[in-house]
């Protein structure tokens, strides 16, 4: 019997972000690595093959980000000075919805609708778009090693992930608004 993303992510998440916070530096660097596995992991799950030995893949999957985070790392120049903008904190408001500890009814709903929501609207993209993304962000392609995978020019598939993100960001922002909404009536 196939368990739940939200079932096996209660059961692995303490573990694999121990896991992976003993191989970074700072924690929220670790718990987006913890995200994008388990991201990752309900697309792959997805498919007619599910993974048969979901702990052997998580802790793989950890292991390549982690290595992926220190390559891109590596390549990014320091900024001069931390500055937190309104994209940050987006990011951190739905991350404590998605993946924060609370487990009520509520937020289990909260969490099946975000994860349907995003689902819909990477449906919603142009083939394209969306191939180049889910090659990227999902599957940790870098943008050279989609354009030579799909025998396209390097600028292209740079613009098709530009349109794809930016579209998913107007997209979602409804979404990110009404979960907010939710999230400030659950707290008052």
């Amino acid at each position: 019997m196939k368990k739940s993303v939200a079932v096996i992510f209660t059961d692995y998440r303490k573990r694999l972000l121990n896991f992976i916070r003993s191989r970074v530096n700072r924690i929220e660097d670790a718990e987006d690595i913890l995200q994008e596995v388990f991201y990752q992991f309900s697309k792959v799950n997805e498919t007619i093959n599910p993974i048969e030995n979901t702990a052997a893949w998580l802790y793989r999957a950890a292991h390549n980000r982690i290595i992926n985070q220190y390559k891109k790392k590596k390549d990014e120049p320091l900024p001069s000075s931390y500055d937190e903008d309104e994209e940050d904190y987006i990011i951190d408001e739905i991350a404590d919805i998605l993946y924060g500890e609370e487990t009520t009814p509520e937020t289990e709903l909260l969490r099946t609708l975000v994860f349907e929501e995003i689902q819909t609207a990477l449906a919603e993209l142009p083939k394209e778009q969306r191939e180049v993304f889910e090659m990227t962000e999902l599957l940790d392609f870098s943008v050279k090693e989609v354009a030579e995978k799909t025998q396209t020019p390097l600028n292209t598939v740079l613009s098709r992930k530009h349109y794809a993100v930016k579209s998913l960001r107007k997209r979602l922002e409804e979404l990110y608004c009404d979960v907010m909404n939710l999230s400030e009536k659950r707290s008052s």
